[in-house]
């Protein structure tokens, strides 16, 4: 099987990669900066905009899939920009897959899709897309879910897949800023504690978009349809961290913020960086507020019954695969 990846060089662009070269498939990468650590693995590197419309579909000739997992993800950022890229790449990549003839395109999307700032427990692909945001990423995220979904037919097999929490090694943000703020003693727990939430190893969302590449056709039962990605068995989310942070010998998390009291500081701090000339981005911001507190936990039936999807790496050996790692990186 022939493979093109759209982001190739990132965090998941990478161990999907990697994943699809061990079994032997043939594997293009795009993306916009060069990545030495994929030809290594014997994957072709092409450095394309997805703007460039023409260029995507030159790449996408001969494929027999096409993953689009590059996206612009941020909690902070100008709206125009994370459309650009979220949305007009993907209506590219759709444009480019019908060109060229390629009959599966597994699109990357995200459970923030259908967050909408209450508790999600155990929902499953019957949760309904947002339809109010607070923030640009997952806003433009729901609607290059759209296009992928409707994108879906007799010529063109789509589906979506959203990968909730990606960590493992290798990650390039989440878990070491985690590791970072908590050392400096400036990471506060927002909420009660209590809220449950669904991780997923870099790993098994790898595998979960290589086994519904693999069943995706025109009749097949998640064509056209999205999906939760993520471990089989939720975790609390601050009790989580204060495991994983005892594994590495920093002390757990004390300091404590109510949920009200973080979504007011992140109101404030979007106004101040809005209307000044502040660099950087806001430590704290409404949706982040929200997602810190907040449960959103996944069912993975669905995505079981639909494409057989099962995690290899169960919750206990992933946490302590990315301990071990963060204690030799961080």
């Amino acid at each position: 099987m022939k493979a093109l990846v759209t982001g190739g060089g990132g965090f998941l662009g990478t161990e999907l990669c990697r994943q699809l070269r061990a079994r032997g498939d043939e594997v293009v990468s795009i993306a916009r900066g060069d990545y030495p650590h994929l030809r290594e693995l014997g994957v072709a590197t092409l450095r394309v905009d997805l703007a460039d419309a023409q260029a995507v579909a030159r790449a996408a000739e001969g494929s027999d899939v096409v993953f689009h997992v590059a996206a612009k993800a941020g909690v902070w950022g100008k709206r125009a920009e994370f459309f650009a890229a979220n949305v007009e790449g993907t209506r590219n990549v759709i444009q480019a897959c019908r060109a060229a003839g390629v009959p599966r395109l597994v699109h990357t999307s995200s459970p923030s899709v259908c967050f909408d700032g209450t508790d999600h427990v155990d929902a499953g692909d019957d949760l309904p897309l947002a339809t109010e945001f607070l923030a640009h990423y997952p806003e433009s995220k729901a609607e290059a879910e759209r296009l992928a979904l409707a994108a879906n037919g007799d010529e063109l097999s789509t589906c979506a897949l959203r990968p909730h929490l990606i960590f493992g090694p290798g990650d390039p943000h989440l878990l070491p800023r985690v590791v970072a703020t908590a050392r400096a003693g400036k990471l506060a727990r927002v909420g009660d504690g209590a809220n449950e939430v669904t991780l997923c190893y870099v790993e098994n969302a790898a595998h979960a978009h290589l086994l519904a590449a693999d069943a995706l056709a025109p009749d097949a039962p998640h064509a056209g349809r999205g999906y939760f990605i993520g471990q089989e068995e939720p975790v609390r989310l601050w009790e989580w961290i204060d495991g994983l942070l005892n594994q590495l010998g920093v002390a757990p998390v004390e300091r404590r913020l109510s949920l009200g009291a973080a979504y007011r500081i992140g109101a404030v701090l979007e106004s101040l960086y809005t209307w000044l000339p502040l660099p950087g981005e806001p430590r704290m911001t409404r949706f982040v507020a929200t997602q810190l507190a907040t449960s959103h936990s996944y069912s993975m039936a669905p995505a079981r019954a639909a494409f057989g999807y099962r995690e290899r790496v169960d919750l206990q050996e992933a946490t302590e695969r990315t301990a071990r790692w963060l204690a030799e990186t961080c």
